[in-house]
């Protein structure tokens, strides 16, 4: 049992945690595999991927880090040594695909989305004419799967390749607030996934990733 001189005793941090996992208890005694979201919801998460892409197609990567994930791209910053690294190094990236002969020239949200209810938290409703706190899901997220093309000049060949591949992103938003924010799914595993959101099903499975070279 917690007493308050345990609970005095913790750091800000580990409360944080004892409380997450509290309300997960508390989830668990309901059907997590019953999820309920909305046409809409999924409609609006992919037509969120497919602006996405078409800044992309444009060149402009910087999207992709304006609408990464931001529990996501606080943990790549830290890996990157800092959110200047990374914002560098996707500039770098974008001039070494100029330099190189390498564009993007399709990507587009291509196949059947998953989406789940994810994030337990509290909420206010009016049972019984009384307002009564609850625990629900507090936002929406969907793995859209992906097509990506590219075109590379090899050599100064003026024929160029092409590739396809085969990916998805994952789209997260705040249940209400309509906006879209992206882990992409080549730098995810499911591991990874559900540490951020940790009630996703167990035998979650994400789409596969594939690359092959097209005429």
């Amino acid at each position: 049992m917690l007493t308050a001189d345990l609970w005095k005793g913790m750091g800000m941090h580990m409360k944080r945690w004892f409380l997450f996992l509290a309300m997960a208890t508390r989830l668990y005694g309901q059907d997590l595999d019953a999820q309920n979201v909305p046409q809409e919801i999924i409609t609006s998460a992919v037509s969120a991927v497919e602006s996405l892409g078409k800044e992309v197609v444009l060149g402009k990567y910087q999207v992709a880090i304006d609408k990464m994930y931001p529990q996501w791209k606080e943990r790549t910053a830290k890996k990157m040594g800092g959110k200047e690294k990374l914002e560098k190094q996707l500039e770098d990236v974008a001039k070494q695909m100029l330099q190189r002969g390498i564009s993007i020239t399709d990507f587009k949200p291509l196949g059947k989305p998953t989406a789940f209810e994810v994030y337990p938290g509290k909420a206010i409703q009016t049972v019984d004419g009384k307002e009564t706190e609850v625990m629900r899901y507090t936002k929406w997220l969907v793995l859209v799967p992906t097509v990506t093309r590219v075109r590379m000049l090899i050599n100064g060949d003026p024929v160029p390749l092409n590739y396809e591949s085969r990916g998805f992103q994952v789209a997260i938003s705040d249940k209400g607030s309509n906006e879209w924010f992206f882990i992409d799914g080549s730098a995810v595993t499911v591991n990874e996934l559900r540490s951020l959101f940790f009630t996703l099903p167990e035998n979650l499975e994400l789409p596969v990733l594939e690359k092959k070279q097209i005429k």
